[in-house]
């Protein structure tokens, strides 16, 4: 079968998978696209429904198929998993999705050992380092989706608390994706001035508590959208198109995606978000930027809670 480039190949058909399949199709991001699912009906029958938009999008070819279909794809994602539950924390998954991730990953790489994998199943940052200790793959080509969805959270609240377009907010979340994320307050920017300073010059009556506010309503929207609706899925599919977007389209695109940090602060072995430059062969370099004192605390409390569930898990 003759490859068009960029070849995607996603493994799991539920929500995140296909909102992030559609969000890849009406963004004409990528010009093959396999959807690959242990429900084989269910693969055929996102892809003719999504192949029945071809008229209004630019041209891709989308189809079902195993992971022999999937062979030399540019890029793996994967979301298949056990979904996270009402009252569950992301730790709470690792052990089902741990296991489901011992017969996916040996089949990435039997068929597409040069494809970049983007890792988006919770516990992300446990199941990127899972994947990495599988697929024997290089770290920089092993991605997790990290907290570019929790950063995407995070300035649009503060854009909506000061009524300022959400796209000249500069601020990130890092650490763990789940409970140990933490807001990077010290670097954040509003257009060209230091958050903080814009900050006290609007709201002095409200002060340090709307900024826990702020940050508290990041952290827990996912557990309050899971109990509204039953899952999150359209933040995520997007967050992965900007993540893909650097990767095949060789942006350079700084994000903080979830990344092997090894001598980072003391930090070694583990999978945490912080900024990483994303191009076409996955992480090009994770940056080491100045926490203050707090944020470097509350970094290094991130990767001992997530080595700690690592350990356990037997990795």
């Amino acid at each position: 079968m003759l490859k068009l480039s960029p070849k995607v190949c996603i493994v799991g058909c539920g929500n995140v998978g296909m909102r992030y399949a559609y969000s890849m199709m009406i963004g004409g991001v990528a010009r093959e696209m396999v959807l690959v699912d242990y429900n084989k009906n269910k693969a055929e029958g996102e892809a003719m429904d999504l192949t029945h938009g071809a008229p209004f999008v630019s041209p891709i070819k989308i189809y079902a198929g195993d992971y022999k279909d999937s062979a030399n794809s540019d890029l793996v994602v994967i979301t298949a998993g056990r979904g996270q539950k009402q009252g569950e924390t992301r730790i709470d998954l690792i052990k089902g999705n741990a296991e489901i991730f011992k017969t996916i990953i040996p089949e990435i790489v039997k068929y597409s050992p040069k494809a970049i994998i983007l890792v988006a199943t919770n516990p992300v940052d446990i199941l990127s380092y899972i994947t990495y200790k599988i697929s024997g793959k290089p770290s920089r080509e092993i991605i997790g989706s990290g907290t570019v969805l929790d950063t995407a959270r995070f300035r649009y609240l503060i854009s909506k608390e000061l009524n300022v377009d959400s796209r000249n907010i500069h601020a990130s979340i890092f650490g763990e994706h789940g409970d140990s994320e933490f807001p990077m307050w010290s670097k954040a920017v509003v257009g060209d001035i230091f958050f903080r300073d814009y900050f006290e010059t609007q709201n002095k009556e409200k002060g340090e508590q709307k900024l826990k506010e702020i940050f508290e309503d990041v952290r827990d929207s996912a557990y309050e959208i899971i109990e509204k609706k039953g899952e999150t899925s359209y933040g995520i599919g997007l967050s992965l198109t900007k993540i893909s977007k650097a990767i095949l389209k060789d942006q350079n695109s700084v994000l903080p995606v979830s990344s092997l940090l090894e001598d980072y602060y003391g930090i070694n072995d583990v999978y945490l978000s912080v900024p990483a430059i994303v191009h076409k062969n996955g992480i090009r370099q994770v940056m080491k930027i100045d926490f203050d004192k707090e944020e470097l605390k509350a970094l290094q409390n991130s990767a001992a809670k997530i080595k700690e569930v690592i350990k356990a898990s037997g990795f």
